[in-house]
């Protein structure tokens, strides 16, 4: 079992984002006899799952339903199936779109250095040599 500060230092966030997490109901930590949140492993993976949902821009309030989900049981697999290929599918799109980017971005980075070494191609030479 892992107190607050430790899972948090484990995760590399605050305190505060854990409890936000709780009170948005995205994780419920066990309490101890005097009400001190405790930590397991298997919420330990929850959150490391969760948070990177989140880096993958995944809404909070989705992830919220997932975990929902999930504490109901094996009757609502098939719509956590849906939830997460709908997700991935949204990643696909992102990853679309940075490759894309990245592309533009890298003519207009060869663009730049081109107009640049045309400016003034004798002091270029001196430097290359």
């Amino acid at each position: 079992m892992y107190a607050i500060s430790e899972v948090a230092k484990l995760l590399g966030v605050s305190t505060h984002t854990l409890r936000y997490y709780e009170k948005e109901k995205i994780i419920i930590p066990d309490r101890n006899a005097t009400g001190e949140r405790l930590y397991t492993d298997a919420h330990l993976a929850w959150l490391r799952f969760a948070m990177k949902l989140k880096q993958t821009q995944m809404p909070l309030a989705q992830i919220r339903e997932y975990a929902q989900l999930y504490s109901k049981g094996e009757y609502t697999t098939k719509a956590r199936l849906k939830l997460l290929e709908d997700h991935r599918k949204s990643i696909q799109n992102q990853i679309k779109n940075l490759v894309e980017t990245e592309k533009m971005l890298e003519d207009k980075i060869a663009a730049y250095k081109e107009f640049i070494r045309n400016l003034n191609p004798s002091s270029n030479d001196q430097m290359n040599g």
